[in-house]
């Protein structure tokens, strides 16, 4: 039951970093960025499949799991002759692997954080300058959902948008209703009222949701690293344990299961 919660812990978080990324996607380009939440999918897609073949052997008597580990053996050994401490070893190098992948997953993660307020910085301009205001366009669909969720306005502040082609072709003195205070009633995004609007602007809270978002990926590789670490160093206690044990049995021999 541990590697089937912990694979939904994994997975969860890494759909969430693709679900995140696809709002905030028009404020950092850089796709590698999803890396290590494609990894940690693939790494939680594993540890549930190993679960459930040990949910297998559980329920079925070993059979079904001795099966796949007498596979697992015949490709990597060589021969037909399965022993629990064959069953240990695999079992030790699996977690090994998916141990490194965790750790790759938290290099990975810290490298793009680092990279996060540069991608930031130099794709937000670009985006507030296509603003046109209207619900057809991506880059203005993706500015009113971030003024509105980070309670924000502008990239520094709302004075930004008088830069902007959009305020210089309205003619109205005016920014969009998105950044307007929920609390006021009928704000029309006017810089008459500058009380109405959000002080903050958009990139330093972008850059720091983004940054969250990758600590997310980080802590969690981070913690089933640690506990894989701790199953590993268990798990070869036992092997050696088993090893020097002269009533050590097959587990399977000859192609006959116990």
């Amino acid at each position: 039951m541990f590697l089937q919660a912990a694979a939904g812990i994994l997975c969860y978080v890494g759909a969430y970093v693709f679900i995140t990324y696809d709002d905030y996607e028009h404020f950092f380009e850089d796709v590698y960025t999803l890396i290590p939440a494609v990894i940690i999918i693939a790494v939680g897609t594993l540890l549930f499949v190993i679960g459930l073949v040990g949910c297998c052997a559980t329920i079925r008597e070993s059979r079904c799991g001795l099966a796949a580990a007498q596979e697992l053996s015949a490709y990597t050994q060589g021969h037909g002759v399965l022993t629990v401490t064959d069953v240990h070893f695999q079992f030790v190098i699996i977690l090994l692997l998916v141990f490194v992948t965790e750790v790759v997953v938290v290099v990975l993660g810290y490298i793009y954080r680092a990279k996060v307020e540069d991608e930031v910085d130099s794709s937000i301009h670009k985006v507030y300058d296509e603003y046109n205001g209207t619900n057809t366009d991506a880059p203005s669909r993706a500015i009113d959902y971030v003024q509105r969720q980070l309670h924000c306005c502008g990239i520094h502040n709302y004075s930004d948008w008088r830069t902007t082609r959009w305020f210089k072709e309205s003619r109205n003195n005016s920014v969009p209703v998105s950044c307007c205070r929920p609390a006021v009633v009928n704000c029309t995004g006017s810089l008459a009222r500058p009380g109405d609007l959000y002080p903050e602007g958009c990139e330093a809270l972008v850059v720091k949701k983004l940054k969250e978002i990758m600590m997310y990926v980080i802590w969690a590789a981070l913690t089933f690293a640690s506990i894989q670490m701790l199953g590993m160093l268990c798990a070869c206690v036992v092997l050696c344990r088993r090893g020097q044990d002269p009533a050590y049995e097959l587990l399977v021999s000859g192609g006959t299961y116990a």
